[in-house]
């Protein structure tokens, strides 16, 4: 962000913003006029709320999530009384970690994965070992032969938790399939004995809502023994708009007091009046007319982007055709990518930037970090930014 601020002429395929041209700008403006219309709405929502969050937005949430999932309306693995309101998936995401983790301790992570939160492991202090991704989603096999190594070296109770970002995934667009989800959650429970304590499957579904291709896929809240091991969380960010900065959780009942007191700490609740603008839109059809909108202009973009890797990288270059989210991730054997690499600097020469693949992998010792991988976003480029920006990369890679 820096450098593009820096270089008004740059392209940049790095930063994961979503596309401005989807965002809400008439809906938000129609639904705050009505909201503040009146002091009987308008008094509440600029007032403090509560910790845990809006009472409506987290009943609606909970309704929403357990829709997609096709789950019975009784069913308390979706009970409004887990859910918690944080200031995007972000806030979550560091709660939980502050909760289950003391420095030293030991987090499961995707091979590659989100790196914000690999820094949020660093600032606590907290280790990481990485393990293999498929098309499919996590290397069970892999998954259990680290889980029996930290058993073999003792430091299976320095595991707290195994962290999946489980839809069209930052960085690789990756969908991890139910199967694997219970495969994993299996594992965490054949293991908790000599861990000597609850292991967790943490999910992160933040691009669940922006899939433009290809069918859903039911979040681990359906697996059996998820109300007490998986801690779900999503966003409103991503589908509705980034700047609402709005996520929420599903929460073990063992977890759900400790992160609202922590969260206490942090800001006494997030935004009143985004919540109850996000409330509104959920009770009309604002969010869901929204939603629709999404996947024909992000296929165009992606199936952009496609276009012109073929066009003009080189034919030894491995992607995968992306069914969601913003990103492609793409090996290119034989070239280094990371910060110091020759490609990264050609490529700022020629006005275009791109994450290097090496920042998405976590500090595990026991394998080597590639730097021959790299994440294009196709998600606030504009259509023509992206043909240019990949033909200035193809130039750079030449």
């Amino acid at each position: 962000m820096e450098i593009a601020l820096s270089r008004p002429g740059l392209i940049s395929l790095a930063a994961g913003f979503t596309d401005n041209a989807t965002l809400p700008v008439v809906e938000t403006r129609a639904l705050l006029t009505r909201l503040l219309s009146a002091r009987r709405s308008a008094e509440p929502a600029l007032q403090y709320g509560s910790t845990a969050g809006l009472p409506e937005l987290r009943q609606r949430t909970a309704e929403r999530i357990r829709g997609l999932d096709a789950a019975p309306s009784n069913d308390p693995r979706y009970s409004p009384d887990r859910v918690l309101i944080g200031h995007g998936s972000q806030q979550l995401l560091y709660l939980v970690t502050e909760i289950l983790c003391n420095p030293g301790d030991i987090v499961l992570v995707e091979d590659p994965t989100y790196f914000v939160y690999l820094s949020i492991l660093q600032s606590h202090g907290v280790r990481c070992r990485g393990i293999k991704l498929e098309h499919d989603g996590l290397d069970l096999a892999n998954l259990q032969r680290v889980l029996t190594d930290l058993e073999q070296r003792g430091e299976l109770p320095r595991v707290k938790l195994l962290y999946l970002l489980s839809y069209y995934q930052n960085p690789t667009g990756v969908t991890t399939s139910l199967a694997k989800k219970a495969g994993a959650l299996a594992l965490l429970r054949r293991f908790e004995r000599a861990a000597g304590h609850r292991l967790y499957l943490l999910e992160d579904a933040a691009y669940r809502e922006m899939r433009f291709a290809g069918d859903d896929v039911p979040s681990a809240l359906t697996l059996p023994g998820a109300r007490e091991r998986v801690i779900h969380l999503g966003t409103y960010s991503k589908p509705f708009a980034t700047g609402v900065r709005v996520g929420f959780g599903f929460l073990p009942p063992t977890l759900l007091g400790p992160a609202t007191r922590v969260k206490g700490n942090h800001d006494f609740g997030t935004s009143s009046l985004l919540q109850h603008l996000l409330a509104r839109a959920l009770a009309s059809s604002e969010y869901s007319d929204h939603l629709a909108t999404l996947p024909r202009r992000y296929a165009r973009k992606a199936r952009g982007l496609v276009r012109a890797i073929r066009r003009h990288l080189p034919p030894s270059i491995e992607w995968q055709e992306p069914l969601g989210g913003m990103y492609i991730w793409a090996r290119l054997p034989g070239i280094r990518t990371g910060l110091k690499s020759a490609l990264f600097k050609r490529a700022l020469e020629a006005g275009v930037l791109y994450v290097p693949g090496s920042l998405c992998y976590g500090a595990d010792p026991n394998r080597p970090i590639p730097d021959d991988e790299l994440r294009l976003s196709f998600g606030n480029a504009s259509p023509a930014d992206i043909e240019e920006g990949i033909r200035r990369l193809g130039e750079a890679l030449r």
